[in-house]
């Protein structure tokens, strides 16, 4: 986590040399989706077979079996999970906010940072059509989701995104309905 906030705070090296852009923090983006809620970070570790599965369902590679959703509650009731998931596009790396609802379907999508020159950046538009969408064979740029023109690799590296929290979140419910044990204490943070 310490490296994504170096990378979101604008490090020059991470940045190369300032060809992309930060637009928002964690904290900034965490307060745009859930104002006045109530924030959860909590730690889940997969084990192997839950990170196969991930992978499974996503159709893609998961970097990491270290997840670490945000919870947000309002008057105890959740209100949606958010993920941070930090890719590469081309070169250089892109981090995108996802949020879930609690049908398990995308609420909202925002752009942290994008490494790449911004003239490879989907417009909003483009991650307009993710949202609604849940985990199922529409998910993808030949399919349901129009691609861009121009910024093949940036809409296929937000599709992996989509599909990859979306099958991350499927698991980890899994899990819970399973066993109900908490994995790691979560860190609470107040809003």
């Amino acid at each position: 986590m310490r490296a994504l906030a170096l990378f979101l705070l604008g490090a020059p090296a991470a940045l190369g040399g300032g060809a992309g852009k930060v637009f928002l923090s964690v904290d900034e983006a965490l307060a745009l989706a859930f104002p006045e809620c109530v924030i959860e970070r909590t730690t889940e570790v997969l084990s192997a077979a839950e990170a196969l599965r991930v992978e499974e369902l996503a159709g893609c590679e998961l970097a990491s079996r270290i997840v670490r959703p945000y919870r947000a509650r309002k008057d105890g009731a959740l209100q949606g999970t958010a993920y941070f998931d930090a890719h590469r596009v081309r070169s250089k790396n892109e981090v995108l906010m996802l949020v879930l609802g609690p049908d398990e379907r995308l609420r909202r999508v925002e752009v942290l940072s994008f490494a790449e020159p911004v003239e490879y950046l989907p417009k909003a538009s483009f991650y307009a059509q993710l949202v609604g969408r849940g985990l199922d064979e529409e998910l993808d740029a030949k399919r349901a989701i129009r691609g861009v023109a121009g910024a093949t690799l940036s809409t296929k590296g937000a599709i992996e995104s989509a599909r990859r929290v979306l099958a991350l979140h499927r698991v980890l419910g899994e899990r819970a309905v399973s066993s109900p044990v908490a994995v790691a204490p979560p860190d609470a943070q107040r809003r």
